[in-house]
């Protein structure tokens, strides 16, 4: 019987693409500094195919993070919650999976100047504020 993937190695897979493209970096060239395909690294990052402890390392290292980047926040499958459950809100990653999402940050972290950053935030609060008015009317 063949051992299917879980959601651990989807959530890890999906943070290797969400850092990939948010630096920049194709599926081709992460495969070739890998020694891979870009097809493997597609289905690292879909949760097909398990990404091996000595391989995560490696891609972290490829990709400028440590390795507590691919694991921080993500919940026991089953049982209960350890007291270090408090990774990051379920929003960050759903936002994060989307195209739109990683679009967002790779612009917002290119720039520089503190204060446009600020009004950017302010810019996107007080629109979700008012969406959220809209809503409840």
């Amino acid at each position: 019987m063949k051992k299917s993937t879980g959601s651990i190695d989807k959530e890890i897979g999906g943070r290797v693409r969400m850092r990939r493209v948010s630096i920049g970096m194709s599926q081709e060239k992460l495969g070739d500094m890998l020694g891979l395909t870009f097809q493997q690294v597609q289905k690292y990052e879909k949760g097909m195919n398990r990404i091996s402890v000595a391989r995560l390392v490696e891609i972290a290292r490829i990709l400028g993070v440590d390795i507590d980047f691919f694991f921080d926040g993500i919940k026991p499958g089953k049982g209960e919650a350890g007291f270090a459950d408090s990774g990051a809100p379920g929003y960050v990653a759903d936002m994060m999976s989307t195209p739109e999402g990683l679009q967002l940050v790779r612009h917002f972290t290119g720039i520089k100047n503190p204060k446009v950053r600020k009004s950017i935030v302010q810019l996107v609060a007080s629109l979700a504020a008012q969406e959220e008015v809209e809503r409840s009317s």
